[in-house]
């Protein structure tokens, strides 16, 4: 399944990268525009933390009315979130929408050549091979050994991997003695403690204004979202390190884009509240 989204991804992240020549800002302007196809998600998803917070307050009578019945309790709770017109589960889903792009992200920078630039696979086991034999391979990413050694000779596995003086294809793990392989997951780490911190104050906000009271549902799901909201840095963090840089330039844009638009969208939601 990852395979086939990176596929996918790979059509439009070639199509850019034909447009403006460059691995990196192909990618960043692919970021811009998975950014706006997911703004759907990032919206319903905000809405719900507001509504989460906001019925509290109701969830906390019917927990009181039907402390003793747990069936009937269970079946007010539904239609309590059936009214609101609301999945509490929804941040969740969002998360695991992330998590598959995130793979899949990582399946198309991990080969570039077979996802992005659909070259023949006997071509790359051809090059592969040579490369094998000649002792220069990368055995963890084989074909950014063929676009670094072979891209020169063949435009066919030619991908300009140079960005602002940094090469995308590195790996942070392989190149330890580079210090410039750490500046785009450092950026990205910083970001990333932005982002929720953002997210954690937008929360703190959302429940000083409701009326709170004791919700276990409610809070499971608040405690099942913010596992996943430190969850994702760390993992992503963790593939980053052994990952070729364009998935980490990827992430930190991805991280910006996600503090404007979050900031944004609190703003608009704050003024739609106001009137």
């Amino acid at each position: 399944m990852l395979a086939f989204f990176a596929n996918i991804f790979g059509y439009l992240l070639n199509f850019l990268y034909e447009i403006v020549k460059n691995y990196g800002m192909a990618i960043i302007l692919f970021t811009l525009i998975v950014k706006i196809a997911m703004l759907p998600i990032s919206i319903k998803q905000q809405k719900t933390m507001k509504k989460t917070a906001k019925i509290q307050e109701k969830m906390r009578i019917i927990q009181d009315k039907y402390k003793n019945d747990p069936q009937k309790l269970n079946q007010e709770t539904i239609e309590l979130y059936k009214n609101e017109k609301m999945n509490p589960f929804s941040g969740c889903l969002s998360g695991i929408v992330q998590i598959i792009l995130i793979l899949s992200v990582f399946y198309l920078v991990k080969s570039p050549l077979t996802y992005m630039r659909k070259v023949d696979p006997v071509i790359i086991e051809q090059y592969t091979n040579e490369i094998k034999q000649e002792g220069n391979i990368n055995n963890a990413y084989p074909e950014m050994s063929i676009i670094n050694l072979k891209g020169t000779s063949d435009e066919n596995v030619y991908v300009d991997m140079n960005f602002l003086g940094l090469d995308l294809s590195s790996v942070p793990s392989q190149n330890l003695q580079d210090w410039r392989v750490y500046i785009i997951p450092a950026l990205y780490v910083l970001t990333s403690f932005v982002s929720m911190k953002i997210t954690t104050s937008m929360q703190t906000t959302n429940n000083q204004n409701a009326d709170t009271g004791n919700s276990n549902e409610l809070e499971a799901v608040a405690q099942a979202n913010k596992s996943m909201m430190y969850l994702m840095p760390i993992m992503s963090v963790s593939i980053a390190t052994i990952a070729p840089l364009g998935l980490a330039l990827y992430w930190l844009i991805s991280n910006l884009l996600m503090i404007v638009e979050r900031l944004i969208l609190n703003r608009v939601q704050k003024e739609e509240e106001e009137n």
